[in-house]
């Protein structure tokens, strides 16, 4: 076989391992993304509509949910399927990262709460990504939102724009788990008191913020620290993530379904125990 022949043959082979290497990297990223948005992520907590049972309505997922009412605002979650009139079919990949991580639209808008943006500023490069490889397989719906009202005025920015974010080593159990409830999961959104309507950090975690419950009144968030006497010190590791993933306090009584019970059922097990590893290691608050 002459020496052209044989460098022919190699760069067809490298070509060859070249291209079945993009599927699949793009699969990868399309099973990250389906793994984070149906479990610690739970984009259709907000944005896909729900039955009379609280859970998602089939077929609508990321469709747009219900107004989310609050003393400063009245929030529509809006359609993010890939739609191109009524969703997020136009957008770019980097117009959607820039959504999700600085709150701004591709017309210059601001995204208000309650979308989390502060803690989806920490939203990794890969994990961004791999978000939208997800949406940009959903099911395209039309439905237009309604436009969400506020009764403060938006800030100009949420700080200078993100632009890189490094991955967190899952093997540092806490600080993953940190990542999971901070950057992905924006528990910690829900779960720190608010002072002046921002999150009070010294106080990571302590919970009491009021929201409206399903069917009327009103209900706190819990105090995910060790704090006595309301913190969960005296809950079991197990304890913790029935919590989570079935909405069951040790008691028995159950959660309020504001929690993403319907995702985060769907949650590793070596996600949950980074996850109560980070909670184990809050400082205690009151």
């Amino acid at each position: 076989m002459s020496r052209s022949t044989l460098s022919l043959l190699s760069g067809c082979a490298l070509s060859f391992a070249v291209l079945a290497a993009v599927p699949a990297k793009a699969d990868a990223l399309v099973d990250r993304g389906a793994y984070l948005m149906n479990s610690i992520v739970a984009c259709g907590n907000c944005h896909t509509p729900k039955g009379p049972d609280g859970k998602p309505l089939a077929g609508r997922e990321l469709s747009g949910g219900a107004a989310i009412e609050a003393p400063i605002f009245s929030a529509v979650p809006s359609n993010i399927t890939p739609d191109p009139d009524t969703g997020i079919g136009k957008w770019t990949d980097a117009q959607i990262i820039d959504a999700i991580r600085n709150g701004k639209r591709p017309d210059g808008s601001i995204i208000g709460p309650p979308m989390p943006i502060a803690f989806y500023r920490d939203i990794s490069d890969n994990d961004a990504k791999a978000i939208v490889a997800y949406l940009r397989q959903v099911k395209p719906v039309s439905n237009k939102s309604p436009k969400s009202t506020y009764k403060i005025p938006l800030p100009p920015s949420y700080g200078p724009p993100v632009t890189t974010v490094a991955d967190v080593p899952h093997t540092d159990k806490a600080a993953y788990g940190g990542y999971l409830a901070t950057a992905l999961g924006h528990c910690m959104d829900c779960h720190t008191p608010l002072v002046e309507g921002r999150n009070d950090m010294s106080r990571l975690g302590a919970g009491g913020n009021v929201f409206d419950a399903p069917g009327g009144g009103v209900v706190r968030s819990a105090n995910l620290t060790s704090g006595l006497p309301d913190g969960v010190s005296l809950w079991s590791d197990a304890a913790l993530k029935a919590a989570i993933k079935d909405g069951v306090r040790p008691d028995g009584s159950k959660l309020v379904r504001l929690m993403a019970f319907d995702y985060y059922k769907n949650i590793t097990d070596a996600d949950m125990d980074a996850l109560v590893a980070y909670i184990r290691q809050l400082k205690p608050a009151k």
